[in-house]
């Protein structure tokens, strides 16, 4: 037993050990570590960096689509045109005058939209939204379903008058634009995407009147919201051809 007031050696050696111990991990010393603990060091993989998660550029060009409740036309609209332009940086994105906010594509609106090409996931992530003005303004080509939800756009954001079409009109006056031409009005704009796609739509709307136009029933795509399958095929079927008429012309101006 020791004499009072006397060190205890084996109490001096560990507070020794302890000292030693956090000189060396506040000198990132593994190693003089591993030798005053007598325990070999262990070293602690760093965790793995978080995957980036893309973001979107400010300056990408933007397309709208816009129907009523946001959960049939223009979502399949939106997921099909992203598809076809998916390399060349474009947001394309969708909202609705009376939408069902929150709620999913339907179910035979998704198995169209992923059977004509577009991505299941991004089918399936699909929610619907509000459409807003700020929506309206951020947008350099708002494609309306029908010529209702066009009119709508264009009370809730006169400025984008120029910028506003139904889907199957734009296809209809693009038509009448070969690739070449969309591709020179683009040339003309420089080299800011933004401003290549605003002058390919420009170049677009010059065509009204070039060529006689149909009944204008024609450039609406049929709402197939609670209807048969026959009326979602139809839906459809008025979609795929339009928008690989608004592809062509923009890959035009784009590439």
């Amino acid at each position: 037993m020791s004499e009072p007031g006397s060190q205890n050696p084996h109490i001096e050696l560990s507070r020794r050990q302890r000292r030693e111990l956090l000189d060396a991990l506040s000198s990132s010393a593994q190693e003089e570590t591993s030798i005053i603990t007598g325990v070999p060091a262990v070293v602690v993989p760093a965790a793995a960096p978080a995957p980036a998660v893309p973001v979107e550029p400010a300056e990408a060009p933007t397309i709208l689509m816009v129907c009523t409740g946001n959960i049939c036309r223009s979502p399949m609209a939106e997921v099909l045109l992203r598809a076809r332009l998916s390399e060349l940086g474009v947001r394309v994105h969708s909202a609705g005058t009376h939408a069902l906010v929150d709620h999913g594509m339907t179910d035979p609106a998704q198995e169209l939209a992923i059977g004509l090409g577009a991505v299941p996931v991004e089918a399936a992530a699909h929610r619907a939204r509000f459409l807003v003005e700020p929506l309206l303004g951020e947008s350099d080509l708002v494609l309306a379903m029908a010529r209702e939800h066009r009119t709508h756009a264009v009370q809730l954001s006169p400025g984008i008058l120029r910028r506003v079409f139904t889907l199957r009109e734009f296809a209809r006056l693009a038509s009448t634009l070969t690739s070449d031409q969309a591709r020179a009005a683009a040339n003309a704009a420089g080299a800011s995407p933004r401003e290549r796609l605003r002058a390919v739509v420009s170049a677009v709307g010059a065509q009204r009147g070039m060529t006689p136009a149909g009944p204008s029933e024609d450039d609406d795509v049929i709402d197939p919201y609670r209807r048969s399958q026959k009326t979602y095929d139809l839906s459809a079927s008025q979609l795929a051809p339009a928008l690989d008429e608004v592809a062509r012309v923009l890959r035009a101006g784009l590439s």
